[in-house]
């Protein structure tokens, strides 16, 4: 039987990730209370690799329950610089003042992805890469602002590595696709050893 395969994510990055690496799946969107996860996780001590692990599979789950017949791929990704979590930017000054509270440091972005298939999870892995922002002036993250656009709200931290937001940094140590959002390379060889791919 061949199983249909979802991207439980709006993430149009994730999606063109998989689409232009081969990887022919339907992106529809799993909606969690992410917010109020990540609150009774950090209330328990959780660290950033555990939320998103969990925010990972809550969306698998969801969307498995939704579509029983699919082999559902989810993921989710966390900032933390010093112990603080970071999540997306509601708006251009929120934008800001996240980016004013990285400038100078490093910070992580832990990437995780499970599957789900026939009510189980499969699969699944989390992998971290570190960021270093440099010391930018004031000046010149208000012209950032203006020339990157309202898809950075789309984005943890408020950049995005691939276009414009490479100026922010002076170091980016780990794999490229994590701090994306999405860790594609052990996806990818999974999905090949569980025959979706072909060999």
């Amino acid at each position: 039987m061949n199983h249909r395969l979802i991207l439980a994510s709006s993430s149009k990055t994730r999606h063109a990730m998989l689409k232009n690496a081969g990887v022919d799946c339907d992106a529809i969107a799993s909606m969690i209370d992410e917010e109020g996860y990540k609150q009774s996780m950090k209330a328990e001590g959780a660290n950033a690799a555990e939320a998103a692990e969990t925010l990972a599979e809550m969306k698998a789950l969801r969307m498995y329950r939704q579509q029983p017949d699919g082999i559902v791929i989810a993921a989710d990704q966390m900032l933390e610089c010093n112990g603080i979590w970071f999540d997306k930017p509601k708006d251009r000054d929120n934008t800001r003042a996240q980016l004013l509270a990285l400038r100078g440091k490093t910070h992580q972005l832990v990437s995780a992805a499970v599957i789900y298939k026939e009510g189980s999870r499969i699969w699944g892995t989390i992998d971290t890469a570190h960021l270093t922002m440099r010391n930018f002036t004031e000046e010149w993250l208000d012209w950032y602002l203006d020339a990157a656009g309202e898809d950075i709200f789309d984005c943890v931290g408020g950049y995005q590595l691939e276009g414009i937001g490479a100026q922010l940094f002076t170091e980016v140590r780990g794999d490229y696709f994590t701090v994306l959002g999405l860790p594609l390379l052990p996806l990818i060889g999974f999905l090949r050893d569980h025959g979706v791919l072909k060999a």
